[in-house]
């Protein structure tokens, strides 16, 4: 898979998001090859964890909205495609662990998010761009981020988009560790071999019992984020931010 490498090793199977050229964003293709290992792992003994990365500068700039035709071609299946991600990551049994290389801006910060352990370099950074092209937080964000880091925080970043470094998401407590650039792979290939090495049914048990305390109402979220996106994708609004986003220039929104 050209858009997703794939690497199992010594219980470790490594998940590269690998579309460098547009910031790993997400599109139909490498949504569904990342949704497929994820559901697979549950079924294979011998793996252990799950590291999900990108390639490049950049960890996940989120869904593909790139080219003039985004509005028209980009809708609710999309984050149709996005939910599932999430939903994978939240029920597979085994540790998930997002190396966050670089930026995770968009559906690439609530996979962030929705990790188990986020290793992050010191020079990464998270974005809940959803505001900036007429849309809100989905991929579960809106229940992620509010369980980590409360409502004032949950509402800056997504009603500002503002960009959250990653020492602050740390201090928030969206990340779990920040290691400098020079050591982040071996940072997250010493946590990956603990977790390879660690108990897989104490684990599962582990992170079952965390999520229903603090994640108990991520399907009611889900589908909140899926009826009010269906609706905005609808809207003028969001086609002016879109095209605004493919023209690099600030979009003129009038709230219809």
């Amino acid at each position: 898979m050209a858009d997703l490498d794939r690497l199992l090793d010594d219980g470790v199977l490594w998940l590269v998001l690998n579309r460098p050229d547009v910031g790993n964003a997400l599109d139909d293709s490498l949504s569904d090859h990342l949704t497929v290992e994820l559901e697979d792992a549950q079924a294979h003994e011998e793996i252990r964890v799950i590291v999900v990365t990108g390639t490049g500068a950049a960890f996940c700039t989120g869904a593909d909205i790139s080219g003039v035709d985004a509005h028209e071609r980009f809708d609710v299946t999309a984050l149709d495609r996005a939910n599932r991600i999430i939903r994978a990551i939240i029920h597979l049994d085994k540790p998930v662990v997002a190396a966050v290389n670089g930026v995770a801006a968009g559906v690439g910060a609530s996979i962030a998010f929705a990790a188990d352990l986020a290793v992050t370099t010191e020079s990464a950074s998270f974005v809940l761009a959803f505001s900036r092209i007429g849309l809100m937080p989905d991929g579960g964000s809106s229940a992620t981020v509010a369980a980590a880091a409360g409502r004032s925080r949950a509402m800056r970043m997504a009603l500002l988009g503002e960009a959250l470094p990653a020492h602050d998401a740390y201090a928030a407590g969206l990340v779990s560790h920040v290691v400098p650039d020079a050591d982040f792979e071996e940072a997250v290939i010493d946590i990956a071999k603990r977790l390879a090495a660690g108990p897989p049914l104490a684990f599962a048990a582990t992170k079952k019992a965390i999520n229903a305390a603090t994640l108990a109402h991520l399907e009611d979220a889900l589908e909140r984020e899926r009826t009010g996106q269906a609706i905005l994708l609808r809207t003028d609004d969001a086609a002016e931010g879109m095209a605004a986003f493919s023209e690099r220039r600030r979009p003129d929104f009038h709230g219809l």
